[in-house]
């Protein structure tokens, strides 16, 4: 008689490339505050700022279309971008390890932190962009102030802003995290190489640029190709640094 043992089944069904993807952009959503919260909280500074500005002037009886029209060149409404490096360094630096804990891959891993910033750079963008909108229909909250309405922003309608917040997040953001692959790679001796790199190339640029009196010539082109041509640039380079950083993160190791 033979003796038949019945074999437990085992699933060998690979798990789907998007869910592990999307356990990363989860790992990253579980504190909102760092993506959504703080940077909000600093453009809402920079708004009261304006609004009690624009109060005082009011009261006061000051010129409120002068003080508008310098409101235009504050940079308040990009505030928050500076912050954005640092959300790209944290996404990197703060998390890498824990998500290769939980099984994930570091190439499952750049791609999730790549949909966050999409999905974080297309939301604030939108609301931005809507933003400039109302302030200039209710005459800068009422009080004639330009907080949103700045910069290139209001000149070239709510697709324009949109695109132009889009790229400019992106590009930060990318920035961030893909210097901070080079350091998980290399440590200081990296970063010192990508320092040095970086700034000889830029002065290098200058250089030949001021000797060849080429900035004529340069700021003719830039007016040429517009704004949208400006941000096309920049989202260029925000790719580029995203295929860097994942091209590095692929043997970084984490602390």
């Amino acid at each position: 008689m033979t003796a038949v043992i019945e074999q437990p089944i085992v699933s060998t069904e690979p798990r789907s490339r998007f869910n592990e993807v999307w356990r990363v952009v989860r790992l990253h959503a579980v504190t909102p505050s760092v993506f959504f919260g703080i940077p909000w909280i600093i453009l809402g500074g920079a708004w009261l700022v304006m609004v009690v500005i624009g109060l005082i002037a009011g009261s006061a009886g000051a010129d409120t279309d002068k003080m508008a029209e310098g409101m235009r060149y504050s940079w308040a409404v990009l505030s928050p971008q500076w912050y954005l490096v640092v959300v790209g360094v944290q996404a990197i630096g703060l998390t890498l390890s824990f998500a290769l804990g939980f099984g994930a891959t570091r190439r499952d891993f750049w791609l999730g932190t790549s949909l966050m910033f999409g999905i974080v750079s297309v939301l604030n963008a939108i609301a931005i962009a809507t933003l400039v909108q109302l302030e200039k229909a209710t005459n800068g909250w009422w009080l004639n102030i330009s907080m949103f309405d700045a910069l290139w922003y209001g000149q070239n309608g709510w697709l324009v802003d949109f695109y132009t917040t889009l790229a400019l997040q992106l590009f930060v953001l990318f920035i961030g995290a893909s210097v901070t692959t080079v350091y998980l790679r290399w440590r200081m001796r990296g970063m010192l190489i990508l320092a040095f790199g970086a700034i000889a190339l830029i002065l290098a640029g200058v250089a030949i640029a001021t000797f060849t009196q080429s900035w004529p010539a340069i700021f003719e082109w830039f007016g040429g190709i517009g704004i949208v041509g400006v941000f096309s640039i920049v989202l260029g380079l925000a790719a580029a640094f995203a295929v860097g950083g994942y091209l590095v993160i692929r043997r970084a190791t984490p602390r």
